[in-house]
């Protein structure tokens, strides 16, 4: 009951006119980001972090603002999946197998209805989900000390990689690197200077959203020029039909579906570091070997549309919750939005409920604000949003790099931080040119310094005992899922790659 009356007084805060607003405008703008291919929520969200600043946005309607661009995202990223065959983007992935064969056969209309109908299922319950498991996980929490926070981070670190990740070794070495970049700046301990070769303005360290607006915006505008001859052209967006609903049967036949999947994208989503990519391919593969009797599923079966969308927006709401309550991102988006909280002066983690609740039940309330405005303008509005993908990318791009640049620099006033920015985003798109995830960069920038000073506090408790990191059944257990999570992909990527290609190369041989 607590967790409703706090729920309660979080809709006070979030039914304003300027925080219904925010919301109405970013799930509107993440719907967007979400249908264009290779944009994708952590994109989004980062593109519009310095907008936040520029407007002067206090904590928590620059949260709604973001968060709504999230779960929009999450929306959006099936319009391509379904009409062009091209994932918006990762946890879209699943989305194609069964969703481009139903415009194939003329019911695209039918596939965006019920897409949208299954991503707001996933995202509602998964809220109410958040609702009630966060303040829980928050109890537990305080059993964390040192040696688990860092056990904690480690697990973090492991399980970014991505459920498709192709090279787990790619992923050590972008967690490396990010945490190498957190060490830059005087040491806390020491007071000595740390890569910084005489340059007093990384005395302070390098400023995480100069970096995270680097590499995921500005990197977007290096692989626009690198293409920018080439670019392409969504005429398979023409396929749209103007009749955008989903047949009572057609909704009475994936309801299960949607439940099972909603159930089992939350549980993937609150694991640190799994995300919606998770939740989209067990809660396909789940449903594939539940419902499958006849073998439609990939041929367009509505079901492989449901559970894939049910399951990746619930993982979105899921991901929500270990960052809110220990300060640990479920994905890479929400490791940018933790970002946004740590330049806010708000600390996630156990404390947040209690010091700040305005602002997470605030937040929380948002969540179905947006939840019901993106249910109601996905059917009318889809063949809008249709529409966007016909836009040129050299209409697009000049946007993004304005709002990054300007953004940056409202943000703290110095040539410096765009200089850095600029640097972060050609080695962004370097890492991209190598297949190198960019989120645990992101990661390691955010949490190495959190995670130096845990394991230094608990090396200084134990007098240099290492095996201290080990001594509590909790700190085993992360480190254990920490070692499953690392390899899990290793093994379970190879045969999730296998099925979209399996899938796509179904849809290749059927005749149009």
């Amino acid at each position: 009951m607590d967790a409703l009356s706090s729920l309660a007084d979080g809709f006070a805060v979030a039914l304003t006119f300027q925080n219904l607003l925010l919301a109405l405008l970013g799930c509107f703008l993440g719907t967007i980001f979400g249908a264009l291919p290779g944009l994708g929520p952590s994109n989004g969200v980062a593109i519009l972090i310095p907008l936040a600043f520029t407007l002067g946005l206090p904590a928590t309607p620059a949260l709604i603002l973001l968060t709504s661009v999230y779960y929009g995202a999450m929306y959006g990223g099936r319009i391509s999946s379904i009409l062009l065959n091209i994932p918006g983007d990762e946890p879209a992935l699943m989305t194609t197998l069964d969703g481009y064969p139903m415009a194939q056969q003329g019911k695209a209309g039918e596939a965006l209805a019920l897409s949208g109908i299954a991503s707001f299922v996933g995202s509602f319950f998964a809220t109410w989900g958040l609702v009630f498991l966060a303040p829980q996980l928050v109890k537990v929490a305080l059993l964390f000390g040192p040696a688990e926070y860092f056990a904690l981070f480690t697990l973090a670190f492991a399980t970014l990689g991505g459920i498709a990740s192709r090279n787990q070794a790619k992923a050590a070495f972008s967690a490396a690197l990010g945490v190498g970049i957190a060490m830059i700046g005087v040491d806390a301990q020491t007071g000595v200077p740390r890569f910084a070769f005489g340059e007093v303005h990384l005395y302070d360290g390098i400023d995480f959203l100069v970096a995270i607006v680097g590499l995921f915006a500005v990197s977007e505008v290096f692989i626009f020029l690198e293409h920018r001859g080439e670019e392409a052209h969504a005429e398979g967006a023409s396929k749209l039909v103007n009749r955008v609903t989903a047949p009572l049967s057609m909704l009475r036949k994936t309801a299960g579906t949607m439940g099972r999947s909603t159930v089992l994208g939350f549980l993937a989503g609150v694991l640190p570091g799994a995300g919606a990519s998770l939740g989209s391919f067990i809660a396909y593969s789940v449903e594939k070997r539940v419902s499958d009797r006849k073998g439609t599923f990939g041929k367009g079966d509505p079901r492989g549309v449901a559970a894939p969308e049910a399951g990746n927006n619930a993982a979105a709401g899921g991901a929500l919750v270990p960052m809110l309550a220990l300060g640990v991102p479920g994905s890479g988006t929400t490791a940018v939005l933790l970002a946004m909280l740590l330049a806010l002066n708000i600390t996630p983690g156990p404390l947040l409920f209690q010091s700040n609740p305005d602002v997470v039940w605030g937040l929380i309330a948002a969540l179905f604000i947006g939840n019901i405005i993106l249910l109601i303008m996905n059917i009318p509005l889809v063949s809008l949003f249709v529409r966007v993908l016909l836009v040129p990318p050299k209409y697009l791009m000049p946007a993004v790099a304005m709002i990054a640049f300007v953004g940056v620099y409202g943000i703290s006033g110095s040539t410096f931080d765009l200089v850095v920015m600029v640097l972060f985003g050609l080695s962004g798109w370097l890492l991209r040119k190598l297949d190198v995830p960019l989120v645990p960069v992101i990661l390691g920038v955010l949490l190495g310094g959190q995670m130096e000073v845990n394991l230094r506090r608990e090396l200084t408790i134990s007098n240099g005992d290492w095996s201290a990191l080990v001594d509590s059944w909790l700190s085993i257990t992360l480190w254990g899922l920490a070692i499953v999570g690392f390899i899990l992909p290793i093994i379970v990527g190879s045969f999730f790659r296998t099925n979209v290609g399996k899938g796509r190369s179904r849809e290749s041989d059927d005749p149009d």
